[in-house]
């Protein structure tokens, strides 16, 4: 293997794992319901895809899309 190769990404994966941890701390906590504890967990992985999806769906009704 070459030197550096991909050591760098390292990190990153180090950033979105705290990340998840601390949405899984929050998501627990703002669970009122059975249900809302399982899906807490499956959001607290999915937060990135979520915050893109507000994200556009926030620029398309500054830029007046659909």
């Amino acid at each position: 293997m070459a030197k550096g190769d991909g050591a760098a990404a390292g990190g990153a994966g180090a950033v979105y794992g705290i990340g998840v941890i601390g949405a899984i701390v929050w998501n627990w906590q703002q669970a009122d319901t059975f249900w809302g504890y399982p899906w807490g967990i499956v959001e607290s992985f999915l937060w990135p895809g979520f915050l893109v999806f507000e994200l556009f769906k926030g620029m398309a009704a500054i830029t007046g899309g659909s």
